[in-house]
């Protein structure tokens, strides 16, 4: 299932909303040119960790890893990346949107088995 391309849609609109949940976070954080800083900034650097630490031939992704990383580290990045984005939500007062993100992120990896299964083994 982890390879779907609905499966596959889903984690990219997940990534988008994660994304724009982190630049939210960042926009209610300050006032000022640190809003603008934190808006954009953090979501870019979240973006450019995404594509850069991957598995080598990673069938959910294009098969390029720019920075080879071991299959358990990049789960755990993508976890932490889904749980920070939830977290920012909820820190920001969006407890609504932070329980549907954190709850659709959830089904997507019990969904994604045998994607984690071939994770775990690299």
């Amino acid at each position: 299932m982890g390879s779907n391309p609905i499966n596959l849609a889903l984690r990219f609109i997940l990534e988008l909303v994660a994304l724009y949940a982190i630049g939210y976070w960042g926009w209610t954080q300050h006032e000022g040119g640190m809003r603008f800083l934190l808006a954009l900034g953090l979501p870019l650097l979240a973006a450019v960790l995404w594509g850069t630490f991957a598995v080598p031939n990673d069938p959910s992704r294009s098969g390029k890893a720019p920075i080879p990383v071991k299959g358990i580290i990049r789960l755990l990045l993508e976890l932490t990346f889904f749980a920070l984005a939830t977290w920012f939500l909820f820190d920001a007062g969006q407890f609504l949107w932070g329980r549907i993100l954190g709850v659709i992120v959830l089904v997507h990896y019990l969904i994604s088995y045998d994607r984690i299964g071939w994770l775990l083994k690299r």
